[in-house]
């Protein structure tokens, strides 16, 4: 494993070899992410846990994700299995990182929220707990717009931490509060290319997001703008995942006999 600086253009590459693995199996991704999101939603249901459960598995999920994204590329077959790679096929001690990953990140998160209640009295707390309806009214006598800005921003952090930390220490042997260093050190390092990483993302996502509603409106079909916007949704954030896997092949250029690298010009 070695961590590796590249220039800010690099981020654009990531983002169309995201864009290149979506399409080389376009089904399984989409089938894997809606698995995730029906698995996640009956977890949640559990009562006390259910809240931060589904937090407390996404290191190993992701784990799961990014294999898949290998196996794709090696033309290996991905079934909706492979999401739980993380805590069976690496041996107890992997598993047991990837659990204190996902209590940290639960930590995270609970600080990340409390944060915004600097912004905005408890509001988006509350609102994210179940315990506040989110309605117009709720919107206007608070600051919770400006509470999801000040999350955001704390996420930052957060995120550097968990992006690379889980693959490191289920597939490099790395402890987790060290996966979590390395992590932070190769994001703050390649900080150009992930802007630009992350600035093409939102572009996107909004694209899809204001065009396909005035789409919608355009057409007089308003009230069925959501039954277009999620599924385009589910496209986009499954095409975001498989780029994350090109953002670790980017920092740490691993390449075996078993997962060729994947393109440096994908084709469009």
């Amino acid at each position: 494993m070695q961590l590796i600086e590249v220039p800010a253009k690099t981020g654009y590459v990531w983002f169309r070899q995201g864009i290149w693995l979506f399409r080389k199996n376009p089904l399984a991704f989409l089938t894997l992410f809606f698995t995730y999101l029906l698995v996640m939603t009956l977890v949640s249901q559990i009562p006390v846990i259910g809240g931060v459960l589904p937090l407390a598995f996404i290191p190993g999920v992701a784990v799961g994700f990014m294999a898949a994204c290998r196996n794709t590329i090696a033309g290996k077959p991905v079934f909706p299995t492979i999401l739980v790679d993380g805590f069976h096929s690496y041996g107890p001690v992997v598993t047991r990182r990837l659990l204190v990953l996902g209590v940290l990140y639960v930590v995270a998160m609970a600080l990340v929220l409390a944060g915004s209640a600097l912004a905005d009295g408890g509001m988006l707390l509350k609102v994210m707990l179940g315990s506040s309806a989110l309605d117009q009214e709720a919107i206007a006598n608070s600051n919770i717009p400006f509470a999801v800005i000040t999350a955001l921003a704390f996420y930052i952090p957060v995120a550097m931490l968990f992006w690379f930390s889980p693959i490191l220490a289920a597939w490099h042997d790395v402890p987790p509060v060290k996966a979590m260093f390395f992590s932070v050190v190769s994001c703050w390092r390649n900080r150009g290319a992930f802007i630009v990483f992350g600035a093409l993302w939102f572009a996107v996502a909004m694209t899809v997001s204001l065009g396909l509603s005035a789409l919608m409106q355009a057409l007089g079909a308003a009230d069925f703008a959501f039954a277009v916007l999620m599924p385009a949704t589910m496209i986009v954030t499954t095409m975001l995942y498989c780029s994350f896997y090109a953002t670790y092949r980017g920092c740490f250029g691993v390449q075996t006999p078993e997962t060729p690298d994947l393109p440096t010009t994908p084709a469009a």
